[in-house]
């Protein structure tokens, strides 16, 4: 398992920029695909974005497709989201999420998640 710690949440204004981060353990970190899912008051927990192992492909959600990049530092293991123009629609608790194997499979199912990290968009 990995074990994950999100950081960078906080209170930012309709347009404004965050950049999130997620702290990995393990021994293992490299070989996993990482991803970003996001969570609002009353709505189902919702895929965000993916990175491979490798950091050379991702794959976004539409609804922040053009807004958000994810990337990774495998020797750092860290991974990141800049979170550009954000919207009051983007307010949710942020979590950082894990899987071995092909990325595209962690949109679907997570092997490991972090404890969230609060994202407050206001108008």
């Amino acid at each position: 398992q990995v074990q994950l710690v999100e950081s960078g949440g906080g209170l930012v204004q309709a347009g404004g920029s965050l950049r999130l981060s997620c702290a990995a353990s393990g021994r293992t970190f490299s070989n996993y695909a990482m991803g970003w899912f996001r969570q609002a008051p009353g709505k189902a927990r919702e895929f965000v974005a993916v990175v491979s192992w490798s950091g050379y492909d991702t794959y976004y959600s539409d609804s922040v497709q053009g807004r958000f990049t994810i990337s990774r530092d495998n020797a750092k293991n860290m991974v990141y989201l800049q979170m550009n123009s954000l919207k009051p629609e983007d307010t949710a608790v942020y979590y950082c999420a894990s899987r071995a194997g092909y990325y595209r499979d962690l949109q679907s199912k997570a092997d490991s998640w972090g404890q969230g990290t609060q994202v407050t968009v206001s108008s």
